[in-house]
């Protein structure tokens, strides 16, 4: 079963099924977030939503150059989530299944080309405090826990 983490999903709502590929990013004991300005400013891991026909590890390179403007390599799958939200740039109540990735970034290419995206390197711990997704933090705490182990 995938844990799920958020709000509890309204009986009433009519949700699709959004898949999504998002990227625990570290170097130098520092991780990179994305800050989104709309439609709510927010700090979240670098990612987004599967296109129809796109593998995820596709998916979770091209949504990382667009928030952040980084190239990444060595993405190992880290495990699954799944909140229910609205996605209001979409007009859409949506059950996200979130697959969580940690991978290497290799080198910043471009700015972000996502309008209203920035990259921001943050301490593990700062990062914990920023991110409003209850279920990217449990991501994160437990990769950091996996990191501590070696």
């Amino acid at each position: 079963m995938i844990p799920r983490f958020g709000k509890t999903p309204d009986p009433r709502a009519a949700y699709r099924r959004r898949p999504g590929a998002y990227a625990i990013l570290s170097r130098g004991g520092m991780v990179l977030l994305t800050h989104q300005a709309a439609p709510e400013p927010e700090y979240q891991l670098p990612g987004g939503g599967i296109d129809a026909g796109e593998s995820p590890l596709a998916a979770l390179h091209r949504e990382v150059i667009e928030e952040t403007g980084w190239s990444i390599g060595g993405a190992r799958f880290l495990g699954s989530y799944r909140r229910f939200c609205y996605m209001p740039d979409y007009d859409l109540q949506a059950e996200k299944l979130c697959q969580i990735w940690h991978a290497r970034p290799i080198m910043r290419i471009c700015s972000p080309t996502e309008p209203g995206h920035t990259a921001h390197w943050v301490a593990p711990k700062e990062a914990l405090r920023l991110l409003v997704d209850p279920g990217s933090c449990h991501a994160l705490r437990r990769w950091l826990a996996l990191a501590a182990r070696g």
